[in-house]
């Protein structure tokens, strides 16, 4: 009885809290976090002109860059000089700056540097904030994300959301932009004699001499031993797996070279040392100021001085102690600010439950309306993709914008028409594959038959292990194109959508779409700009041809009447021409045309 009373005083309280409070700022769309990915899909929102706001829990936008790196050199490349005008071409090697209409806001305008200082980028993300009003509220970390109990129509896809002061504010459509920003921190005996890459020093001075071991082998890890590796004794290494090089796996996510002094230091024996062993069977014991590895029993080495020289192998790597220990083992998805009214899933996979579970359509699998960007969406194409990193996750947020377009306002997903064999074709771009099988509800636009055109590696490319320099490495003939090994562009032709059983079925490895009716690979190219007239342009479009039946070659005039003269058949290139001029001296067509002007024209396009 008292518990019951006890709770009724508590809920009127509440409620009589909840009437002197100010009313919860409304917002069609919430994002949180002003990161990269936060602020490219709010450049979106912007541009549409839609009701959003961006709530930021530092004063600064990029507050990520403020801390991390935290050796503060970039490893996204800044190609400021490619030789070409093509924007796009151009976009494809710089890995840092956003997508907007201002040119002036690329990060070649703010370092020559390579690989720039992180300071550059933090300098970057605001300036592009400042430059074009993205509408961004500082100072607010929203410590709580909860569904109202109101089951009607108008409440639900709605969020609520508190700040760290209780301030209130209400969402139709949610977007976490958050990235991975909570050190990964997995339990294991001894943990609390190790430091994490957060708090480690950067004073060089603080390692003078001494026998160093760091958990992990990412980039973090060895930005770390490169940075202090001119002051230890040694330095050891250890994690799971394997070191996983980024030119043999050609994912921008593996070891970079930048990075991977101490691969040099290791392989020409000069003390430095890798080593491969589960983390949760490493078991840490600090003795007389060192810290020892064991994997046999910890507790023997507490109870027994001499366990080390009579039980331990004598020939155990790690048998050495050590001065330091440092933690670089990467950071995970926040789930602690969703109430239990949002059970936001984690990945099922080992790699990929540091991030939330979503659909194609970075949408939760589970909750309607709630969205992530950016890094948090990685998922979905984990070591397959650039989608974890600037240079991929800045489409993919403008692909989450048109997405939201014609889900929440009815726009079309934006596109090009234009005539082709008589009829016309529809060109999407930047839309993601894997829903395909979902394209007319997710764009607005009807489709017939489909050609998808994706970028895409050799099956057979690489990986850890093997030799990506090997002297057939690379194909040139455009008959074994599809043998070919670095990226690629790849044509997939369906004469109806696959369905979504379709895409069930796919091999989670290696296949990107289901088996189509026809596929052609472009033959790689070794300037990655596939204009060769011979070995790229002419096999596609025999390739197009064949798909669509017909013939899609440039006529002059005098052909097409030649022709016309020996078969019942025009090519649709000539058929057109025909109508043209059939129009023209009918009158029903503007302008007029001689006959030496008709004998230069070509046909097609």
């Amino acid at each position: 009885m008292l518990a019951q009373i006890a709770m009724v005083l508590f809920l009127s309280m509440q409620i009589t809290l909840s009437e002197d409070s100010p009313p919860p700022l409304q917002r069609d769309y919430c994002i949180i976090g002003a990161g990269p990915s936060g602020l490219q899909l709010g450049y979106f929102l912007q541009k549409a002109g839609r009701d959003y706001v961006i709530f930021e829990r530092a004063n600064t936008s990029g507050s990520f860059f403020v801390e991390y790196p935290r050796h503060r050199t970039l490893i996204s490349i800044n190609k400021r000089n490619t030789g070409k005008t093509n924007k796009e071409f151009n976009m494809r090697h710089d890995w840092n700056s956003l997508l907007s209409d201002d040119e002036s806001l690329q990060i070649r305008h703010y370092s020559r540097e390579f690989f720039p200082h992180a300071d550059v980028m933090l300098k970057y993300l605001n300036d592009y904030t400042e430059k074009l009003n993205i509408k961004v509220q500082y100072n607010t970390n929203i410590v709580n994300i909860k569904k109202p109990p109101n089951k009607s129509a108008e409440h639900k896809s709605g969020f609520h959301l508190t700040d760290q002061v209780d301030n209130r504010y209400e969402c139709k459509t949610l977007i976490v932009s958050t990235g991975l920003s909570t050190p990964n921190e997995p339990p294991f005996n001894g943990s609390e004699f190790t430091v994490g890459y957060k708090d480690m020093s950067l004073n060089k001075e603080d390692y003078e001499g001494k026998t160093v071991l760091i958990l992990g082998k990412g980039n973090s890890a060895f930005e770390t031993a490169d940075h202090i590796m001119g002051n230890t004794n040694l330095i050891h290494m250890v994690a799971r797996t394997r070191v996983r090089l980024s030119w043999e796996t050609h994912y921008v996510g593996d070891l970079r070279a930048i990075n991977n002094g101490l691969l040099d230091t290791y392989q020409l024996k000069s003390l430095d040392g890798i080593l491969e062993a589960p983390l949760e069977e490493v078991k840490l014991v600090k003795k007389d100021g060192k810290i020892y590895v064991d994997l046999i029993d910890a507790d023997l080495l507490e109870t027994n001085s001499t366990y080390l020289e009579t039980e331990a192998i004598d020939n155990f790597a790690a048998r050495e102690p050590y001065d330091v220990i440092i933690r670089c083992l990467g950071f995970m998805f926040d789930f602690s600010i969703f109430d239990e009214s949002v059970p936001v899933i984690p990945g099922t996979v080992r790699r990929q439950k540091k991030y939330p579970l979503i659909n194609d359509n970075y949408e939760a699998v589970n909750i309607p309306g709630l969205f992530f960007a950016g890094t948090n969406t990685h998922s979905l194409d984990f070591r397959k993709s650039a989608g974890g990193f600037i240079h991929g996750f800045r489409y993919t947020a403008r692909a989450l914008s048109k997405i939201l377009e014609f889900r929440n306002h009815q726009v079309p997903w934006p596109s090009v028409a234009q005539p082709t064999n008589g009829r016309m074709y529809t060109y999407l771009e930047e839309f993601p594959v894997k829903l395909l099988h979902d394209l007319p509800a997710v764009t607005g636009h009807e489709v017939d038959k489909v050609m998808v055109i994706t970028l895409e590696y050799g099956k057979n490319f690489s990986g850890p292990g093997s030799d990506p320099f090997r002297t057939n490495r690379a194909i040139g003939d455009p008959i074994a194109a599809y043998l070919s090994n670095f990226l690629h562009p790849v044509v997939y032709y369906y004469d109806k959508l696959p369905s979504k059983e379709d895409f069930m079925t796919l091999s989670a490895k290696f296949d990107i779409l289901p088996r189509p009716l026809k596929i052609h690979h472009i033959v790689e190219d070794f300037l990655t700009l596939f204009t060769a007239p011979n070995s790229h342009i002419l096999p596609l479009r025999r390739f197009i041809e064949s798909c669509l039946d017909t013939d899609l070659r440039n006529f002059y005039d005098i052909q097409c009447f030649s022709v016309a003269m020996t078969s019942q058949d025009l090519p649709w290139m000539c058929q057109q021409h025909d109508y043209q001029l059939q129009m023209g001296l009918s009158g029903e067509r503007t302008g007029t045309m001689n006959n030496d002007q008709r004998g230069e024209l070509t046909f097609g396009t």
